[in-house]
């Protein structure tokens, strides 16, 4: 089943290589979508795909890549349709 998510990651996730991290494991997943730095200093995204895939994406965004410090990881049910997974510039 698919499903798409809207995830908002808080903590050190800024100028750790967090979205480039981030895209590799989507990509390996199978998943598309995107994801970018905000302002505030969060990472947002959005993934979709296989609902399994999906949350083995989530689990590593609550990890995140190495020098990275997770505080606190959103998630809310989203729509859309996406082809590929990106990087997108900041909001």
């Amino acid at each position: 089943m698919n499903v798409v998510k809207h995830l908002v990651i808080h903590g050190r996730v800024q100028g750790v290589g967090y979205r480039y991290s981030m895209l590799a494991e989507a990509s390996l997943a199978g998943i598309a979508g995107w994801v970018r730095n905000r302002r505030d200093g969060t990472v947002e995204a959005m993934l979709s795909g296989d609902s399994d895939k999906v949350s083995e994406v989530i689990a590593w965004a609550h990890r995140g890549p190495p020098g990275s410090n997770v505080t606190v990881v959103e998630v809310h049910d989203a729509e859309g349709f996406f082809r590929s997974f990106e990087v997108l510039t900041a909001e």
